[in-house]
Order: structure tokens, then sequence, then C-alpha cells
């Protein structure tokens, strides 16, 4: 069995600046090695199942680290106050709206928590509620998800995206499509929502990077067959 340091070895040797040049266009943090999501996947495989260590990882700081604690750890074990804690400290999107959102959809209290923290004030919290809230539907059968909230929802996008903050926009934009595309009861619902809000601007960096628009995404994700085919996990 691995532990923290052997893992930050392993991280820091397949870290490089290159990578950590184009993750700092992204708003990524100093503290990284730069390295990528399959061997980060690598190492993840000789460390499963070993959620104290994915604890460790998380508090070190460091992205590359955060992240990977996010696709090692089981959501099901997870302490609430060590999730609550998780989304305080993510230092970077790709933290809050992938790494730890992808944690906080596998919990038993799921929904609770992307509820409060879609009501959070801080910018990267609340992206990480609508993240978790996507991911929730992304893989939670129908029968099990609330879908009057989930139209609630729907509508607050349409009344407050515009005046949202930046990736608050782009996670909003994310649950429509999720929505439109993994919640076959409110495809209309989530088309309709959709074609409301339209074009989503959000700052993007120094990056090439543009939000997906969500009419075009759920109406592709149609043609494929694939609306309501639900994911096993939204870990990346």
């Amino acid at each position: 069995m691995m532990n923290v340091n052997e893992v930050m070895s392993a991280l820091k040797k397949v870290g490089s600046e290159q990578s950590r040049k184009i993750y700092a266009r992204h708003g990524a943090p100093e503290n990284m090695f730069g390295c990528k999501v399959a061997d980060m996947k690598t190492i993840a495989k000789k460390i499963k199942g070993q959620q104290d260590l994915a604890l460790e990882l998380y508090s070190t700081g460091n992205a590359d680290a955060m992240y990977l604690a996010g696709i090692v750890a089981d959501g099901t074990r997870m302490k609430k106050a060590d999730l609550n804690q998780w989304a305080r400290e993510a230092n970077w999107y790709m933290v809050s709206e992938y790494a730890v959102a992808g944690v906080a959809a596998e919990h038993p209290d799921a929904v609770a928590i992307a509820n409060k923290w879609i009501a959070a004030k801080k910018e990267h919290v609340a992206a990480a509620g609508w993240s978790t809230y996507a991911g929730i539907v992304m893989t939670k059968d129908d029968s099990e998800l609330n879908l009057k909230e989930i139209k609630s929802h729907l509508k607050m996008i349409e009344a407050s995206i515009d005046k949202a903050k930046n990736r608050v926009r782009y996670t909003m934009n994310g649950f429509v499509i999720a929505v439109g595309g993994y919640v076959e009861p409110l495809i209309d619902v989530a088309k309709a929502t959709a074609k409301k809000i339209g074009k989503v601007e959000v700052e993007m960096g120094e990056t090439s990077c543009k939000v997906p628009l969500a009419t075009d995404y759920i109406e592709k994700i149609e043609s494929m067959g694939r609306v309501g085919k639900k994911k096993k996990s939204t870990k990346c």
C-alpha cells in the first residue's frame, strides 16, 4: 500500500511544466505538478479503496493530489463534514466542479448536500452544488429523483442565470443539459429552459474553450437516442 508521500512522488514524476502552463491558462493554482488525468487514473488504480489516503491527498492543497483524491474516494463513505470541507477548500474549478462533485453525488444525502452548496455565497461552492446535482440526475434512476424540485431548479436558473457568478453560470448551464439528456420525464421542460437562457456567457480565461449551447447539446443527445441512458459514475 502506498502512503501519501509515495503518491505525491508518483504525481510529481508524471507532472510536466508544459501541462502546468496549460492548466494555468485555465485558472489552476501554482501548487500543482501538472499531471494528465490519464496518468492520475493509473496511480488511482494502485490506491483504490484507500479512503483515508484520499483524505490525506486532498488535505495537501496540491491541485493534482486533490483531483486524484476525488477519483479514489468513495462518496458513500464520506462524512458530510469532510465533503463540506472539500467544497470550501477547492482551489480550482476542476477540483470543485469535477473531483468534489463526483464524490458528493455518490453520498446517500447527495441531494441535500447539493442544495446546501447551491445556496452558498461562495462561487466555487455554489458551482460545486450545481455540478453535484447534475451528477445525481445523470446517475440516479428517474424514480429516485424529486422531479418537482428539479423543475423548480430549472425555473430558478431561468430567473437568475444572467446575474449569477461566472462559474455558477457555467454549471447552471450544465445542469440544464444534464436534465435534458438524462431525465426523460423532464426533457421538454429542460429544452424550454435551454431555449430561454440561450447562449450563456462565461469568462473562460486565456483559453479557446466555449460554453456548450444547451439547446444544441440536448438535441445532440436526442439524435443519438441516448436520452435517459444513465451513467454509472460522473467521475472523470
